[in-house]
């Protein structure tokens, strides 16, 4: 891939976006919603056959009284259809169903399939209890406040069984926008959902919840799910240039570091090393005079260069004329790693950042400088890469982090165009969003690296990817990706307590080891995130 988005990648919704891909499948395609829903049943049918099998085994099926119920319907006629002993329990008043969920209902009554509706758990508790399985066709994906009543004590009924579930198009209670639980959600151990994966599938918590994930685009042309104006994807698997046999260290990418601050000595080290381990040519750091030999005691690969230094021991703004030659020498500067929140040598990253004509990475304290002035962002004519943590950017859009949390990929985009700026949305599944208002999703990457030092290793690993030959927004992805990895091979090693910064950059060579010589099947579906059907 060439450039971010040119290659096949996974395609996210959003719940709107989704009923709008209906609606387009049904009216200029001509795909009834009849056919769409039997589609989405017969993917579910296909999942329980192959990854729990059907004949003989009892299966309850909990519907809602929306589309999803409809579904659920399909896959209860499938299931019968197929020797299964099924249950069907409709939680509500039948008489609200509509179109091909009324269809599905009136089908399945025709059946000798046992259909009751039920307004409290105790009618069906022990009818889970003698089940082999449980299907989840109770709230789907619009589900906009939070789940109570008997609803939540049919699904903690669900969740406490130990049965196995499989959900469709999302477990009940996740909310289909942003993942979070809506009071309560089912635990599934399999989720098949329809269309496109929707942003609930994927986000945290949701993304737990769904257990094994599986997509079928029920019979959407590719041109329909495929569209440009579906901004929100899985980060797309790109390719590494080949290392050139004639290539020396000036040749794979110079780097300047301004990092470090008395009692600061990790974040520089990191930063400046993890360039080098993930295939970087050239790793220069600017850091205080007064720390850079106890850096140099670890980090002897790292070309250091010790500037003079505060009162309190951050680099002094006396430094600007130096840092502003030098750094404009450069493929790149990364700014921000253990600088310290000392006023002069935030007002000095503020100098360089307005007069820097060079790709630019700010992380931590680079990015509290700049959440001063977020304007000069927008006047740079370089492209500008921001990786702040759900705090910083708090900072940055004066937004509360839970709010943030909550609406993650829509105000990511708004402040990636509003700033003109790349900014990678650190977490659980990190964002990067794109001044175009595209976001990937990345899949890479486990709860072990929530760790100091961990953030500084991945601004070295991105300024690697720039180094090595990708195009500032490719080498963001690739990088982002690439750290995660490493964190996902450590935690394979040695198990995710006790993780550290310096465990996720020995890993880097191996990352890019295997990412070259072609990540295996196991992998490339678990980075894709979903299974299509």
């Amino acid at each position: 891939m060439e450039n971010a988005g040119d290659g096949e990648t996974m395609k996210i919704s959003n719940v709107n976006e989704m009923r709008e891909l209906d609606r387009t499948a049904i009216e200029t395609y001509g795909i009834r919603e009849e056919l769409l829903m039997e589609n989405a049943g017969d993917a579910v049918y296909f999942v329980i056959l192959n990854k729990f099998g059907i004949r003989n085994k009892r299966f309850v099926v909990f519907c809602g009284l929306g589309n999803n119920g409809g579904d659920g319907f399909v896959i209860a006629r499938k299931l019968h259809s197929n020797g299964a002993l099924v249950k069907v329990f409709i939680l509500g008043d039948q008489e609200k169903y509509r179109g091909a969920a009324k269809l599905n209902l009136d089908i399945l009554k025709r059946l000798p399939v046992e259909i009751r509706e039920v307004q409290d758990e105790p009618s069906v508790h022990m009818d889970i209890t003698h089940s082999d399985a449980v299907v989840d066709a109770i709230l789907g994906t619009g589900l906009m406040r939070e789940v109570k009543g008997f609803y939540r004590r049919i699904i903690d009924s669900i969740n406490r069984s130990g049965k196995v579930v499989f959900s469709a198009d999302i477990p009940s209670g996740v909310a289909g926008n942003t993942g979070k639980v809506m009071g309560i959600a089912v635990k599934a151990d399999y989720t098949v959902t329809f269309g496109l994966p929707k942003l609930g599938n994927l986000m945290f918590p949701g993304y737990d919840l769904c257990g094994e994930l599986y997509v079928t685009h029920i019979s959407f042309p590719p041109e329909l799910y495929d569209s440009d104006h579906l901004k929100v994807s899985v980060t797309p698997h790109i390719t590494l240039p080949p290392r050139d046999i004639r290539a020396h260290k000036g040749s794979m990418g110079q780097v300047l570091f301004i990092a470090g601050a008395s009692g600061y000595f990790g974040a520089p080290y990191f930063a400046g090393l993890s360039f080098l381990k993930a295939g970087g040519g050239y790793s220069r750091l600017a850091a205080p005079e007064s720390i850079t030999p106890f850096i140099a005691n670890k980090g002897s690969e790292i070309v250091l260069l010790p500037q003079k230094e505060t009162p309190s021991g951050s680099i002094a703004v006396e430094n600007k004329d130096f840092l502003l030659d030098l750094g404009n020498k450069m493929d790149m500067v990364v700014m921000g790693p253990g600088l310290s929140l000392e006023s002069e040598t935030l007002a000095l990253v503020r100098e360089l950042v307005k007069d820097l004509e060079v790709p630019l990475l700010l992380d931590g304290d680079g990015i509290t400088a700049i959440c001063r002035d977020l304007q000069i962002l927008g006047e740079r004519r370089a492209e500008t890469i921001l990786t702040p943590h759900l705090g910083e950017m708090a900072r940055i859009t004066g937004i509360d982090a839970r709010k943030i949390g909550n609406d993650s990929i829509q105000i990511l985009q708004r402040t990636s165009q509003q700033l003109q700026s790349i900014i990678v949305l650190k977490g659980a599944h990190s964002l990067v969003g794109f001044p175009d208002a595209r976001v990937f999703i990345n899949m890479s990457g486990n709860s072990g690296m929530a760790t100091a030092g961990s953030g500084d290793v991945l601004t070295g690993v991105i300024a690697a990817m720039f180094g090595l030959g990708l195009d500032v927004k490719d080498a963001v992805l690739k990088g982002v990706f690439l750290h995660g990895f490493a964190g996902d091979l450590a935690a394979e090693e040695k198990g995710m307590d006790g993780m550290t910064a310096q465990d996720i950059l020995d890993h880097l060579p191996l990352a890019l080891k295997k990412d070259r010589e072609g990540l295996s099947s196991d992998l490339v579906d678990r980075y894709n995130g979903v299974n299509i059907i």
